[in-house]
């Protein structure tokens, strides 16, 4: 069915599906915990980063700490949406709504996926996440909702490039909730609280 290695658990048809994208060195099973407090009944969706960087599972390449490789971030980004769309065909999830949460690495590869394939991903809940892309492609992103959790003093995502992501989201159309604690490169319990409440209006 598709290239990415995953985990797929089922759950109640009336609750969104967790798409759950895991962050540096992380695998599937990374996000189940944070996953259960936002939606204890969803069905998750947990793919695992196709990139080893020194063994280390990621989601695409990168030049340097904070310096993305841009072509493969648009190649991974349409890898990823490729295998939601078939996964909606291969688990019978039909037109159920769908969340991606992610965390440092995987909320940047939901940040992007969200940007460039509005077919694949309308809804995302990202944490410690950062702009991806330079010049995202102008695709019209009405109907799409984000949340954003960031540290104000996160030396690995800064927040300057966190507000960039904003920007272009907000530019194109997005509903975008900005959430900020004063904390660094974590998820912490009121963002999951914040994430919580958007989750679930």
């Amino acid at each position: 069915m598709s290239t990415l290695e995953h985990k797929y658990v089922e759950g109640a048809a009336d609750e969104p599906v967790l798409l759950l994208l895991h962050g540096t060195g992380g695998g599937p099973d990374d996000l189940v915990p944070l996953a259960r407090r936002l939606s204890p009944a969803s069905a998750l969706l947990a793919p695992a980063g196709p990139v080893s960087e020194h063994g280390a599972a990621r989601w695409f390449r990168r030049l340097a700490e904070g310096v993305f490789d841009h072509e493969d971030v648009v190649f991974r980004a349409n890898q990823l949406a490729d295998f939601v769309l078939a996964s909606r065909e291969e688990y019978g999830l039909g037109d159920r709504r769908l969340v991606a949460i992610g965390f440092s690495n995987g909320a940047n590869i939901a940040a992007a996926v969200t940007l460039l394939r509005p077919d694949a991903v309308r809804e995302s809940a990202l944490f410690a996440a950062m702009s991806p892309l330079p010049e995202p492609p102008r695709e019209d992103l009405s109907g799409t909702r984000v949340f954003l959790s960031n540290g104000e003093h996160d030396p690995m995502a800064p927040l300057g490039s966190a507000e960039t992501l904003v920007r272009d989201l907000r530019e194109r159309g997005a509903d975008v909730v900005a959430h900020r604690h004063p904390g660094g490169h974590q998820v912490t319990g009121n963002g999951l609280v914040a994430a919580a409440g958007w989750l679930n209006p």
